[in-house]
């Protein structure tokens, strides 16, 4: 019985070649209309599908292999003498490869603003030809990635046929890569037709895998960073010195820039363990560093710093005092790349952009959280609630209250953040009751507490945190208030003479 082989490609990267290959071990090619062309233009002999259909293209091609004889060759199964007998009485050639790539619609959807021409790049023939040689992938080799060319002309050198386990496999890559094409249609159909839900009914997320990591969280788990397939663009960052980043090297990263982005003057986050400890904005990127690195000298060693500017080679030095896991910046000057240099177990990571998905996605039993990211205004002026009702807040105060509520949105709830001169003093993160995470940012701060502000990503349930927080000379607390005790807590804030201001929302980070 003659051995045959389908081709039906949009992309002819490597196909020369591998219909080469198989003709050389008596393969006879079948191909549809472009593919044929491209075949017989470069001097392979193959055969066009309508020449085994014995029906033309029609609807300008939308239908050319949607025929019995082509999927009858493909699904016909040799175990089963009924089906061998069948494609023997009507002449349907056994087809045991078939090599397919489909119209490049995710590529087409960033050029076709026209839904009408759009709709011609949604393949049909194609994943309908994968899904057959895949589900019958003990007869048929299907192949949809050119890398693939290779290994299998490869092994049907060697061994004359292709292995059952590899079979298995690349019916597997098949069956990914025709889910993984309909996710990126209905997704971008679902935005077109502005019928888009954040939480639709039905999710399915397009992903690809990027890289492996070296490790979890811990050196015992496997991790993987996977991309979304409609991510257009570079990578949103570049490792470009150290070592291989690790999974908690992409957490803390992601954290600590989200954070310094939230600035426009120059500004240093340093973050660990995705919690900031200690950020600062001033006139220049190096005073910046120094008063975050100021909160806590101590907590900041091993950890990630991030920059919302071109890190200089002045800066470039004092980095290099210390130890730290990753630097995050948009940019470096070539001098400063050059003083980082010496440092060998460290990461420099240059950030090119980040564009944030649709949502926040955590994994609870077996099933999936969805949520949006926190991205509302930190607060609005006019609808802030100040008590006392009559007290004029001098401007420097205000804008001490707004980037100490900044900063509180990044840290782990229950969150606390003593600021004054827009850098941080002392950061409370973690603790289970929120009287705990006052006294550990104020103990922070220090004497430095007299005159600066404070933070709560949530209300205050009892007032003892706002007379630990006299007691240290605090003078303004922003909240959002919501307690059923607010008048207490806002008694305690009058007997103080402290400045209350309730924003209305709430910045839990869990």
């Amino acid at each position: 019985m003659k051995k045959y082989a389908l081709l039906s490609t949009w992309d002819k990267t490597g196909l020369l070649p591998f219909a080469k290959k198989l003709r050389e071990l008596g393969y006879h090619l079948i191909a549809t209309g472009r593919t044929a062309s491209f075949l017989k233009d470069n001097g392979i002999d193959c055969t066009e599908v309508i020449d085994i259909t014995h029906f033309p293209e029609i609807l300008e091609g939308r239908v050319k292999t949607l025929h019995p004889y082509v999927f009858g060759g493909i699904l016909a199964r040799s175990w089963v003498e009924d089906d061998m007998k069948t494609i023997e009485n009507y002449g349907i050639p056994r087809i045991e490869i078939v090599a397919v790539n489909f119209y490049p619609f995710e590529k087409k959807k960033r050029e076709i603003k026209d839904l009408t021409r759009l709709l011609e790049y949604i393949d049909i023939g194609g994943p309908s030809l994968v899904r057959a040689a895949a589900k019958n992938f003990k007869d048929v080799v299907v192949i949809t990635d050119p890398e693939d060319y290779e290994l299998i002309t490869r092994e049907l050198e060697r061994e004359g046929t292709v292995s059952f386990e590899r079979r298995k496999k690349l019916a597997i890559k098949a069956f990914q890569r025709t889910a993984l094409y309909d996710a990126i249609i209905s997704e971008h159909l679902e935005a077109y037709l502005e019928q888009r839900n954040i939480f639709p009914k039905l999710l399915i997320l397009p992903l690809e895998k990027e890289q492996n990591l070296r490790y979890g969280e811990n050196p015992h788990q496997n991790a993987s960073l996977y991309r979304h397939v409609t991510s257009v663009g570079e990578p949103p960052f570049e490792l470009i010195l150290g070592k291989e980043l690790s999974y908690n090297n992409i957490v803390d990263m992601y954290s600590a820039y989200n954070l310094v982005r939230e600035f426009k003057e120059p500004a240093c986050v340093i973050v660990k363990h995705t919690n900031p400890t200690g950020v600062s904005i001033d006139f220049t990127l190096t005073e910046a560093y120094e008063n975050a690195l100021a909160t806590d000298s101590q907590a900041a060693f091993g950890g990630i710093v991030a920059f919302n500017d071109t890190v200089d080679v002045e800066l470039a030095r004092l980095l290099n005092e210390r130890f730290y896991e990753v630097i995050i910046a948009p940019d470096y000057s070539e001098e400063a790349i050059q003083k980082l240099k010496v440092k060998k177990n460290r990461r420099i990571v240059r950030a090119k952009y980040l564009k944030k998905t649709r949502f926040e996605i955590k994994n609870v039993f077996n099933r999936y959280l969805l949520q949006e990211h926190d991205d509302g205004p930190i607060f609005i002026q006019k609808s802030l609630k100040i008590i006392p009702e009559d007290r004029e807040i001098e401007t420097f105060v205000m804008e001490d209250l707004e980037f100490a509520f900044t900063v509180v949105k990044y840290v782990k709830s229950n969150g606390i953040v003593v600021a004054r001169d827009k850098k941080t003093l002392g950061i409370g993160a973690g603790q289970m009751s929120r009287v705990k995470s006052v006294s550990l940012a104020l103990r922070q701060a220090g004497p430095q507490a007299e005159g600066a502000v404070l933070a709560s990503d949530g209300f205050f349930p009892f007032p003892d945190s706002i007379e630990l927080a006299a007691r240290y000379g605090i003078i303004a607390i922003i909240q959002p208030g919501g307690s059923i005790r607010d008048p207490e807590v806002i008694e305690a804030a009058r007997k103080a003479g402290i400045t209350m201001v309730m924003t209305g929302s709430r910045h839990f980070k869990h």
